[in-house]
């Protein structure tokens, strides 16, 4: 079963106000990640499985995975362009 995707309401802001080549592929590298979050995300800091990061060529995006509720809660995304 795949993870849920939840949103802080500043991540999704700075999501919808992205340029829509940057929020199309921020879109598929998240959807990536519900489906494998450990797979498809990198550490942010220590490993702990917890706290990641996605990082696409135009943006980066800072991840709480909830194992247990099975949720990928996006903290933080900034767009690097």
């Amino acid at each position: 079963m795949p993870y849920r995707l939840k949103y802080d309401e500043a991540a999704e802001a700075a999501h919808e106000a992205m340029p829509t080549a940057a929020s199309e592929a921020l879109t598929l590298a998240l959807a990536e990640a519900c489906d494998d979050p450990l797979a498809a995300t990198d550490p942010y800091g220590v490993d702990d499985g917890i706290m990641r990061m996605l990082v696409t060529r135009h943006a980066f995006a800072v991840l709480l995975i909830g194992h247990h509720h099975k949720t990928i809660t996006v903290l933080k995304i900034t767009h690097l362009d």
